[in-house]
């Protein structure tokens, strides 16, 4: 329990550093990142905590979908946007497309293994995770439409508001799946006890 917890934890504040440093690079970012971008153009709020406050908004959409959220729901409210905050902070924006893209594909790697930490610790999902499995579960639609609707729904908002589109939104979307595909098993507690089980059940 008190490894997953550090996992849990850990990963959060990696996402957060990650997702700092593609806001750093300027060339693109995911679609929720944008969104909190454009918020915070135009309300001169940080991003970081932008992104806490729209983590704890998605949170309430929750309730009519009968959601229920998990240790790993509020950290990542708390973290994942304060993480941030404080790297974006720390991180200089460095000129030049070849270091911008270097910064944003090592940024995106970061998220990448961030979130096999985070997830694989199994405490629960996200806030904007579960919109979508709540969005499945209430509704029937296929987790790929819920996200889809979703995600592009606040990339065009985003968008007007000013938030950051370029070639980093479409590298982030083709390669951040694969990416954490590969991620995730080296943490997932869920797929260790499953083998541990299966040890016991079948010896030898």
């Amino acid at each position: 329990m008190g490894f997953r917890l550090l996992q849990l934890l850990a990963g959060l504040v990696l996402f957060g550093a990650g997702c700092g440093v593609m806001v750093q690079a300027g060339i693109g970012l995911d679609p929720w990142t944008v969104f909190a971008q454009g918020l915070s153009l135009q309300t001169g709020i940080g991003i970081g905590w932008v992104t806490n406050i729209v983590g704890f908004l998605v949170l309430l959409l929750w309730i009519p979908l009968r959601q229920r959220p998990g240790i790993g729901t509020i950290a990542n409210i708390l973290l994942v946007g304060t993480s941030m905050q404080a790297t974006i902070a720390l991180v200089p924006h460095v000129d030049g497309f070849v270091w911008d893209l270097l910064i944003f594909l090592g940024g995106m790697l970061l998220v990448a293994v961030a979130s096999g930490l985070y997830i694989g610790a199994d405490f629960g999902p996200g806030p904007r995770d579960g919109l979508m499995t709540g969005l499945n579960s209430r509704f029937g639609w296929p987790i790929w439409a819920a996200r889809l609707g979703v995600e592009a729904t606040v990339l065009v908002a985003g968008w007007l508001l000013g938030g950051t589109v370029g070639l980093g939104t479409v590298i982030f979307a083709l390669c951040i799946g694969p990416l954490v595909h590969v991620a995730l098993p080296p943490f997932d507690h869920r797929r260790t006890r499953a083998r541990r089980a299966a040890r016991v059940t079948h010896p030898g």
